[in-house]
């Protein structure tokens, strides 16, 4: 396991962190370049809000834990400057992306901006504790539990009253921000949210029959027999059991852990190209061929998410099996 600390560490900090400090940062308005080939080229000068704020979470996540190296919080608070300025509109709801200057391109349709603008606000209040950045996380976490039951609201292209479902986008990305907020929201909040997530996520989504979990459910949480109701997204289902390992170390409890760790591996397995290596976007829970075109693409952010729970897993489990597995 040590060489692959190592292995990790000098990667992310003699060669990622570097890259990206030298390249994306936009002097002249602020904010994040994201669009980068190989040596650093910006290719397009559009900015993605959830980006911008993954980058400031980033950033002050290094400060806070690895080193207070002054570059890394003036990255930090480069790209939450221009979030602050530019990323939401009049109601508080986060854009999807912006132009160069920060004038909107797409609409708020998707409140994983907001998710992520929030454990950005949240992340930046550790390394610069002024209440403004408090109250923006703060606010943007109630915005998204406003929005919770309807994500996209009138962006929302589904006819509505026909095949009402409901995403596990949604549960997921809570489980982890809830922990990221934790010290904005307090213990009594927090085990609040968790248990409603956990509840979510490992039993209306995970199916006790295949120990897989669904990206959707009908909103009683019942099975809908259809392209989106058998749809699986290893890498979602993966990441998530991640976030369930924190939460089961967080509160002891070790049948969450084993549920995780089993949910995981039974999902990895099932998402494994048998033929040539890596782990499938999409399937069907029934083996039918997925409405996806791009299922069989192979994401390096799922990869990435599979070794974080793998090591995750090792950590709190340690399992023989996960150990030869990472």
């Amino acid at each position: 396991m040590k060489k692959y600390l190592d292995l990790y560490k000098n990667e992310l900090l003699d060669n990622i962190i570097p890259f990206w400090m030298e390249h994306s940062k936009d002097q002249t308005y602020g904010g994040y370049f994201t669009c980068l080939d190989r040596e650093g080229k910006v290719y397009d000068r559009d900015k993605f809000v959830w980006l911008q704020a993954r980058q400031v979470w980033m950033f002050a996540r290094l400060y806070d834990t690895v080193e207070k190296h002054p570059d890394w919080l003036e990255m930090a608070g480069l790209g939450l400057s221009f979030l602050k300025k530019n990323g939401m509109d009049k109601e508080g709801n986060f854009f999807f992306s912006l132009n160069q200057k920060g004038h909107p391109l797409v609409q708020p349709y998707n409140i994983f901006s907001d998710c992520f603008a929030a454990m950005a606000f949240a992340a930046y209040y550790k390394i610069d504790p002024r209440e403004e950045y408090a109250e923006l996380a703060l606010n943007t976490f109630e915005n998204i539990l406003r929005r919770r039951e309807n994500p996209k609201g009138k962006y929302n292209k589904t006819y509505p009253g026909t095949r009402n479902l409901k995403s596990f986008a949604l549960p997921m990305i809570l489980s982890n921000l809830t922990l990221e907020m934790e010290h904005l929201l307090g213990d009594e909040r927090v085990d609040e949210m968790a248990s409603g997530v956990i509840r979510e996520v490992m039993g209306v989504f995970y199916q006790k029959e295949s120990g897989l979990i669904l990206e959707n459910v009908f909103e009683d949480g019942s099975f809908s027999d259809s392209f989106e109701g058998r749809l699986i997204s290893p890498g979602h289902a993966i990441e998530a059991m991640w976030f369930m390992l924190d939460l089961s170390n967080r509160y002891g409890d070790v049948e969450l852990r084993d549920k995780a760790v089993a949910c995981g591996l039974k999902t990895l397995e099932y998402g494994w190209d048998e033929t040539y290596g890596g782990i499938y976007y999409f399937l069907d829970s029934k083996g039918y061929p997925p409405e996806k075109l791009e299922w069989n693409q192979k994401l390096w952010w799922v990869h990435l998410e599979t070794l974080v729970f793998l090591a995750k897993g090792v950590r709190h489990d340690g399992q023989s099996t996960m150990s030869a597995l990472v």
